[in-house]
């Protein structure tokens, strides 16, 4: 066994950082193996503290969930506050049914004002008129034979759409694939 001073003066040869660290390491680990220290009432502390947090961390989620519920609502009040005068429009078109031209031209005008909220919003058509069919944007239902380069566009039977460039519906299309000889 090594008596003290003897250990000063190991202790002594020893760089004073490495004095200073082995000191903290000897003072943590006599903090709470002696059994008076307050080691109990730091715990209790640390664990007050701990459920503190957790509880502090569970009501923000709730918050931030009630937001986004009420941002969902008042977004869904924007739209539909957007799409009222195309439901007044619909109504006076329906108001017009006996006269057919009067009718025809408020539903075409009808269309026009709903296309162009929904572009206003976003929205935009897939264009498919002399394109090479993609993947990500097209899904093909038919292939024919055809004298046009393979994979392009011949016709679309569903319009597809993109929302701010992400597609949120795909052109429904058939396409060319090369004439067997």
């Amino acid at each position: 066994m090594i008596k003290l001073d003897d250990q000063k003066s190991v202790n002594n040869n020893q760089k004073p950082e490495q004095n200073s660290e082995k000191a903290e390491i000897q003072d943590k680990k006599h903090i709470c193996c002696k059994p008076d220290h307050k080691c109990s009432e730091k715990v209790d502390d640390l664990t007050h503290l701990l459920k503190h947090v957790q509880a502090d961390f569970e009501n923000y989620k709730k918050r931030v969930e009630k937001e986004k519920k009420e941002y969902m609502t008042f977004a869904k009040e924007e739209l539909i506050s957007r799409l009222l005068p195309l439901l007044d429009n619909f109504e006076l078109a329906i108001q017009n049914k006996n006269n057919q031209e009067e009718f025809i031209k408020g539903t075409e005008l009808i269309f026009a004002q709903f296309i162009d909220l929904l572009e206003k919003e976003g929205l935009s058509i897939i264009d498919t008129k002399d394109k090479k069919f993609d993947p990500y944007k097209h899904e093909a239902l038919m292939a024919e034979e055809s004298d046009k380069e393979e994979n392009m566009i011949l016709e679309e039977f569903q319009k597809g759409y993109t929302l701010n460039n992400k597609v949120v519906r795909p052109s429904r299309v058939k396409v060319s694939k090369k004439a067997k000889h």
